[in-house]
């Protein structure tokens, strides 16, 4: 895995966002924007892990998460009328993207209503049932969508192992956490004849192996570059991440793929 660089903030912190993790905008070290989260509560370092963890597994599944650094925020860089962490610990920043749109209902005509958006979203939707991802659903898509490249960006990953539950036993999503129960599915199946849309899934069946097998080359690096101020357990985190890799879940995450793609298509 590539090293995490560690960035400083340069400027005032532009925006604060009014979503439930209030994330900042800041200008960086590296002449580069990114939006910033950080530790609000004890909670908050798990799901901290978890954007981190989550984004550097959706690279290496080619989904085109937004890159991911280290942030410093100083203090006379924070706006005193805006909320606070908790204490100012390392951040994690993802670039802030410009060529892009959220994905939502009134946002569906600008989609490419094509074979190969469909293609990547159902990739998205297979590696959330994998990490079980339960914040990307109808009521959220958690997408960008690329006006260039015309492709999804996924992002906010800090639900994924069951919403950051990092003592538990992993549990399969059910049908309503999923994005494959929601409107911008059937808004891209419409236009795609069903034996499409199988070619999809059995080619996803094929690379499916690869890019666990590619991930679990990860676990250390990751475990390892998490930073000693979020106070999380190297051990806690790599005994989770095991998880994902064991046979009985890779087996029942693609049987519960498929059962929730039959009850919507």
């Amino acid at each position: 895995m590539a090293k995490i660089p560690i960035l400083n903030s340069i400027d005032v912190i532009s925006k604060q966002y009014p979503t439930g993790e209030t994330p900042v905008l800041v200008m960086c070290s590296d002449m580069n924007l990114y939006i910033c989260k950080y530790i609000r509560n004890s909670v908050s370092a798990q799901k901290l892990a978890c954007e981190l963890i989550g984004s550097k597994l959706a690279t290496s599944w080619e989904l085109n998460a937004p890159p991911v650094s280290f942030v410093n925020i100083k203090s006379e860089h924070w706006p005193k009328s805006y909320i606070t962490p908790k204490v100012m610990t390392t951040m994690l920043g993802s670039k802030y993207l410009t060529s892009v749109d959220y994905v939502l209902p009134s946002t569906f005509d600008k989609l490419a209503k094509t074979s190969a958006m469909l293609k990547h979203l159902l990739k998205i939707a297979l590696f959330d049932f994998w990490v079980a991802n339960e914040d990307r659903n109808e009521n959220n898509s958690n997408l960008l969508y690329d006006v260039i490249t015309k492709t999804f960006v996924p992002i906010d990953f800090g639900c994924i192992l069951n919403n950051a539950d990092f003592q538990s036993s992993m549990m399969q999503l059910t049908i309503t956490d999923t994005i494959i129960n929601s409107s911008l599915f059937k808004y891209l199946t419409e236009g795609n004849a069903s034996q499409t849309i199988q070619k999809h899934i059995t080619n996803l069946k094929g690379t499916y192996v690869n890019y666990v097998s590619q991930c679990q080359m990860q676990i250390d690096d990751i475990a390892n570059n998490l930073p000693s101020d979020w106070n999380i357990p190297t051990s806690l985190v790599t005994n989770k991440l095991l998880q994902l890799f064991e046979p009985g879940w890779t087996e029942a995450v693609w049987s519960n793929f498929e059962e929730c793609l039959n009850d919507n298509l």
